[in-house]
């Protein structure tokens, strides 16, 4: 079988099983059997697999069809232009997130040598894309898994910010040595209730409690001392999480200016809070 063939019937597959994107994971996935680049996967689109990589793509493609998402069988993820390795011990990075990046990236144009937390960096995708477009800052990045941490180090050191990226473990704010400028946040926000319990992500990630704002309630409620007068903090938001949010966040800073930014999809997803 050639590897268009290939390619056709997986994607067949992956369709009948109502699975997003199924062109582009069964490319992902041949990518990954055969260890090649996209260009040299077309340049050879007539090339047969042999019997080894025919078991070991079928199997790829079975893992997948039981629900194992693409960026855990191959490791790899795209977030911000970067591939990012990716482990089960982390969070799957998610394009809508790229909306901090690009709102934090505007807004340390202004500054110096901003000092930035990343709050829950999980594989360090946040951090390390801040950190290669941002030379001048000072980053930190907390996560209460160590084993994400062991994930966010290999990022680190695959784009060479291990030394301006400073990873520490602990809950939330709380292994800050410093206030800094920016907080930027992507928290588990997901109810308890809708966590599905064959689930691959990390329960740990997702789980936001009852109400799926419990860990960004923590969050909001640590800011004031680990935020400089004039700093942000940038919050992703789940879907119709928008009131409750900014009503917290206007409870706890009444004359902080507050603005909600909606993805691509339409939904409100970033929530950015300057103290006054």
């Amino acid at each position: 079988m050639t590897l268009r063939e290939t390619l056709s019937r997986a994607r067949q597959l992956l369709l009948a099983s109502d699975i997003d994107y199924a062109s582009l994971e069964s490319e992902l996935l041949l990518r990954q059997t055969l260890k090649l680049s996209r260009l040299q996967l077309y340049l050879d689109f007539e090339h047969e697999l042999n019997p080894e990589q025919e078991e070991t793509f079928w199997q790829l493609v079975r893992r997948r069809l039981e629900g194992e998402p693409t960026a855990y069988i191959t490791g790899q993820r795209e977030f911000y232009g970067l591939d990012f390795c990716i482990s089960p011990s982390v969070l799957i990075p998610r394009p809508e997130s790229e909306l901090l990046v690009e709102k934090l990236l505007g807004l340390a144009q202004n500054h110096r040598a901003p000092v930035i937390a990343d709050i829950g960096t999980g594989c360090g995708a946040i951090a390390i894309s801040l950190a290669l477009n941002l030379p001048q800052a000072k980053i930190y990045a907390t996560d209460i898994s160590a084993p994400a941490l062991e994930v966010a180090l290999v990022n680190c050191q695959r784009y060479g910010v291990a030394g301006r990226v400073r990873l520490l473990c602990g809950d939330m704010l709380e292994p800050l040595p410093e206030a800094v400028d920016f907080i930027v946040a992507n928290l588990p926000y997901v109810k308890q209730s809708e966590i599905e319990a064959d689930g691959f992500e990390p329960v740990m990630a997702v789980n936001g409690g009852t109400d799926g704002l419990e860990k960004i309630h923590q969050l909001c409620h640590q800011i004031s001392s680990k935020l400089r007068p004039g700093g942000y903090l940038l919050l992703e938001i789940g879907q119709e999480q928008k009131k409750a949010v900014t009503a917290l966040l206007r409870g706890l800073f009444p004359t902080a200016e507050i603005e909600v930014t909606p993805d691509l999809g339409g939904i409100d997803r970033m929530v950015s809070v300057v103290l006054p």
